[in-house]
């Protein structure tokens, strides 16, 4: 009975190929990821307090040195994604394929949207020449990482579910062209349109984008300046 239970998890752990095979799964892992975003909500507010509170008590000081400081990073507020930005631009949706396990011989992996395919397009609109880009909603600067969890990805350390929403502020054509021409996000696309993955595709034109400033973590633990 031992080798036999045995035998069971290990085709079990081969055929999930690291995913979970009960889809009933979803919906608790739903919960935790809205739970999970809800105290990061409540964690962010705190550090824009402060934030405030920090700006206030320097704005005070008088040196000529400190203003100039200050004076430059005004300047490069708005290429560090710290003001917001609206306009035209382009809207793509990425979605998990609603086929099961059962309904394909397809492995899983395919069925899954990665943090890799959310990066892609991501990379395809500045590439593109957009002046801001949001997933979910949030702010994309350049010290933010877009990580797989589970069945949910995290970013700037909120959890989210899928379909992703990902924008971009900037000429609806340019940016089509640029996700029209990378390579990978067009692998992507073949599958959205093959019938045993059909993972999700959308891709729309937007008259307004709104990409709200940064409000997220600014300070940078590890970083060093290049030589």
């Amino acid at each position: 009975m031992v080798l036999l239970s045995g035998s069971l998890f290990a085709v079990s752990a081969v055929n999930s190929e690291g995913t979970d095979l009960r889809a009933g799964r979803y919906t608790d892992l739903a919960s935790l990821v809205q739970a999970e975003a809800k105290a990061y909500e409540e964690l962010r507010a705190r550090v824009e307090d402060l934030t405030g509170q920090v700006s206030d008590l320097s704005a005070q000081v008088g040196s000529r040195d400190v203003q100039r400081v200050q004076a430059r990073v005004e300047e490069l507020r708005d290429p560090s994604g710290l003001t917001p930005r609206e306009g035209e631009g382009v809207r793509i949706v990425l979605a998990d394929s609603p086929l099961q396990a059962e309904d394909t011989t397809q492995p899983l992996k395919f069925l899954i949207v990665h943090q890799q395919d959310i990066q892609a397009v991501v990379n395809a609109m500045w590439r593109g020449g957009a002046s801001a880009v949001t997933v979910q909603g949030q702010r994309i600067v350049s010290t933010t990482g877009i990580k797989c969890e589970a069945n949910s990805v995290t970013l700037q350390g909120v959890p989210y579910p899928q379909p992703y929403v990902i924008e971009a502020v900037g000429d609806p054509e340019v940016l089509a062209a640029s996700v029209d021409g990378d390579p990978y996000l067009s692998f992507y696309r073949q599958q959205s349109l093959t019938e045993d993955i059909q993972i999700g595709w959308e891709m729309s034109v937007e008259e307004e984008v709104e990409a709200p400033a940064y409000d997220g973590l600014l300070d940078l633990s590890y970083a060093e300046p290049l030589a």
